[in-house]
């Protein structure tokens, strides 16, 4: 909905004057070095009632002139929280969703469930270290989150745009992590296999791909037509072009029971489970479909069958 301070209709000025509260409040935190909204509205009533300066005043007026031209305001920020990282944010770089955290702890999760199981057996296990490759890294906002959470982990993150690829190092380096990641500009394709077989066999492969059906791109927000890469939303005509191309090569990638884990559309779980039948030569198999906060069905695991 294009948010128009000259609607009358009283649920268009409702929506659009909660936006525009919740979206001053994201620039005051930001301007008055408060780091959340959540910061922000834990300061006193006395400190609340402090005038900005006239730096703070003007500042704020140009990232709120941003906003009034439908930027994004990840990108009128210039960075955003995703789980228990700040990442640089710019366009015309995807922009992390809410829902994605999700996909990191089934990811989390999964690892964990692992390491428990091998602890179970009569041999000693140390700990894991697993590897993970993350396709279309973006902001770097999913491979980071891993890194974060498994710190033996390593990860290998790949995107087709070197603006993602550039982002993706420049947050590494911010959070001290990049010794544990290799961020390559390449797209995932059939010949990609070998090159990113130079880390060996990984433990997971991780991606939120392309995954909009075409027809269903005009009908995206604004924000997103105007200022975000479309390619990182256009997923083609079923919306799995990308998705069938990783789990092509998902077995010549992953170790013995290694897992895929994907962000799709709620229309593509009976899709890939067909499409896996389709493709048995693969040996891959739908183990869980997770939903998410919304309750639609948001995240495939795929396990890779031993022969």
């Amino acid at each position: 909905m294009e948010c128009n301070p000259w609607h009358t209709h009283p649920h268009w000025t409702l929506t659009c004057l909660m936006e525009c509260s919740l979206i001053l409040l994201f620039l005051l935190s930001h301007k008055t070095s408060r780091r959340t909204v959540v910061q922000f509205q834990s300061l006193s009533s006395k400190s609340l009632r402090t005038p900005l300066t006239a730096a703070q005043q003007e500042q704020i007026q140009q990232l709120s002139n941003k906003r009034l031209e439908r930027v994004p305001v990840q990108y009128v920020l210039g960075e955003w929280d995703f789980r228990d990282l700040t990442l640089k944010m710019r366009p015309p770089v995807f922009i992390p969703r809410p829902e994605t955290e999700d996909l990191v702890s089934l990811v989390v999760e999964e690892e964990s469930l692992m390491y428990e199981k091998n602890s179970g057996l009569c041999f000693p296990v140390s700990a894991p270290h697993p590897v993970i490759l993350e396709i279309g890294c973006g902001s770097g906002a999913i491979a980071l989150s891993l890194l974060h959470k498994l710190p033996q982990s390593q990860v290998i993150a790949m995107d087709k745009e070197e603006a993602a690829v550039d982002l993706t190092r420049e947050n590494a380096h911010r959070l001290q992590l990049q010794e544990r990641i290799h961020v390559l500009h390449q797209d995932v394709s059939y010949s990609s296999a070998k090159q990113l077989l130079r880390w060996g066999p990984v433990d997971f492969i991780v991606s939120n791909p392309p995954y909009v059906f075409h027809e269903d791109m005009a009908s995206l927000d604004a924000e997103i037509l105007r200022y975000e890469d479309l390619d990182a939303l256009d997923g083609g005509d079923d919306g799995m072009t990308v998705i069938k191309t990783i789990l092509a090569l998902a077995p010549s990638l992953l170790k013995d029971s290694g897992s895929v884990f994907l962000e799709v559309d709620p229309r593509h779980p009976n899709m890939v489970k067909d499409w896996l039948q389709a493709h048995s030569n693969l040996l891959l198999v739908l183990c869980a479909v997770h939903k998410d906060f919304c309750g639609k069905p948001r995240f495939l695991h795929i396990q890779k069958q031993s022969r």
